[in-house]
């Protein structure tokens, strides 16, 4: 399993979310790339892409994005 961060998104607040999946989930793959192309999504809160199909998650804050990943993880 790996997650991928978009690093012009951690500059609009979630790299918090980056650096507490990291901590906490030190198995998973965590990727950060210059551009993800989902530029809609990352302009209007915090997004990561998720999992082998790569799909988008995207939340309004770093805090809700956070409580979603740790969902879908388990």
């Amino acid at each position: 399993m790996k997650i991928k961060y978009c690093c012009k998104n951690l500059k609009q607040g979630s790299k918090s979310v980056y650096k507490a999946m990291k901590s906490k989930f030190p198995d998973i793959k965590h990727k950060k790339r210059d551009c993800l192309g989902s530029c809609k999504a990352c302009s209007k809160g915090c997004m990561v892409l998720f999992g082998k199909s790569e799909q988008l998650i995207c939340a309004p804050s770093a805090k809700k994005l956070y409580k979603e990943l740790k969902s879908r993880i388990g």
